[in-house]
């Protein structure tokens, strides 16, 4: 009981922590246009590689831009476009699922099949190939994640479904009269969507990951927008003279990461949330 409590109280310290950590930069994003000292894409050859100082607290880049004002902005773009690939997977995966689970049958076994295919291959190899097929570009990267990622959602709210449709109170609704829509609006989404939910805080972590990984690799964002796995790839060539150019991005990235993984692994356990992995 001791040790349960304990667990508990680390629990809702690391909720804590995390909600704090992500809110901060969730605010950064969205005022880094007010916030940040200097516009991120100004190229000022005078001042490349500057050094720390008051005009510019973390320097500057190997073409004279502000380091600080990249990151902020940088933010937006790994925080933005991964709530745009969760939001967008969870629609297409909630839908699938659904109808998936509730009709049954051959739709049911021909979608599921389906996601079988897809989740055959490794998330990024299957990533590469979309992002290969359509060419290099951030909008490129979002569409090819949402293509790979709505199958898992998909299965999981299939499970829910199938498992839910049995309950007595679906039962009860469809004695009643309710159509199958308003069982669906009413009853099931609410019942399936808290625990997806959850499980999203660890999928915004690996889109995060993803996003500056097609980045680094040249197929994400392109020149001179910034976003924290292009500059990592920017400032791998001054590795030597200027390692802070790719240590910046890299705590960046670190931090948001850690701060997803671990809030979601706290709330699947308070919540008995499986993952996928």
């Amino acid at each position: 009981m001791i040790s349960s409590i304990r667990s508990g109280t680390k629990s809702k310290w690391a909720i804590t922590i995390c909600s704090v950590v992500l809110l901060v930069f969730l605010l950064v994003s969205i005022l880094a246009p007010w916030i940040a000292p200097h516009d991120p894409i100004q190229v000022n050859l005078a001042l490349k590689l500057s050094p720390p100082s008051w005009s510019y607290p973390l320097g500057t880049d190997h073409l004279g831009r502000c380091n600080l004002s990249r990151l902020l902005f940088g933010a937006r773009i790994s925080l933005g476009f991964a709530s745009l690939i969760f939001a967008a997977s969870l629609g297409v995966g909630l839908l699938v699922g659904t109808i998936a689970g509730y009709r049954g049958g051959w739709i049911d076994t021909f979608l599921m099949r389906f996601c079988d295919g897809v989740m055959a291959f490794p998330n990024l190899v299957l990533v590469l190939g979309i992002v290969g097929l359509l060419g290099p570009g951030l909008w490129q990267v979002v569409l090819a994640l949402m293509m790979v990622q709505w199958v898992y959602y998909a299965r999981m709210i299939r499970g829910m479904i199938v498992s839910l449709k049995e309950q007595n109170f679906i039962t009860a609704a469809r004695i009643s009269g309710s159509s199958t829509g308003k069982i669906i609006r009413r009853h099931m989404i609410p019942n399936v969507l808290p625990p997806i939910l959850v499980m999203g805080t660890l999928e915004m972590g690996w889109a995060i990951m993803d996003i500056s990984a097609l980045s680094f690799l040249g197929l994400g964002i392109q020149p001179p927008t910034p976003e924290w796995g292009a500059m990592i790839q920017e400032g791998k060539n001054f590795i030597r003279s200027q390692p802070e150019l790719m240590l910046y991005p890299g705590l960046m990235i670190l931090l948001v990461v850690i701060s997803f993984n671990v809030l979601g692994e706290s709330l699947s356990e308070r919540f008995g949330v499986k993952r996928r992995y």
